[in-house]
């Protein structure tokens, strides 16, 4: 399985709230120009994961994005489906119907598979990829 660059870039913006949380919102353009990614394709990203309820705007001089919940209650599972849609690894997974499942040797394979995943996604919040960022990153920060 790949994950998009919607599901890398989005990863990368709810980092990048999640480090302003507790502060004032933070712009796109800000955001695109520290993680190096379009601010139009930003734009994109943060309107999937407004309508999903992660993530709030706020207009005016002072404005900019925030996240809706803490860091701690948003997981990676949370932020890939919205940005990625489905987790699964194969399509016959998502259709209940599929005719060939209770026959097919391999189904068991994307079954386990898709578990895998799904397990550690959603135990990894966003506030432990903060708390990392931050661990990495904390011999550049400014003292």
């Amino acid at each position: 399985m790949k994950i998009s660059t919607k599901g890398r870039y989005g990863m990368r913006l709810m980092v990048e709230l999640g480090l302003a949380y507790e502060g004032k919102p933070v712009s796109l353009r800000d955001i695109a120009k520290r993680q190096e990614i379009s601010e139009k394709y930003l734009e994109q990203i943060v309107t999937r994961l407004g309508k999903a309820g992660l993530v709030k705007s706020t207009r005016g001089a002072q404005g900019g994005y925030r996240l809706e919940r803490e860091p701690s209650q948003i997981t990676v599972g949370d932020i890939l489906r919205v940005t990625e849609g489905s987790l699964t690894p194969v399509a016959c997974l998502d259709d209940d119907e599929c005719p060939r499942r209770e026959r097919c040797a391999t189904y068991s394979v994307w079954s386990r598979v898709q578990e895998a995943v799904t397990k550690v996604v959603d135990q990894i919040t966003l506030q432990e990829l903060v708390d990392d960022y931050r661990r990495k990153n904390e011999e550049f920060s400014p003292v």
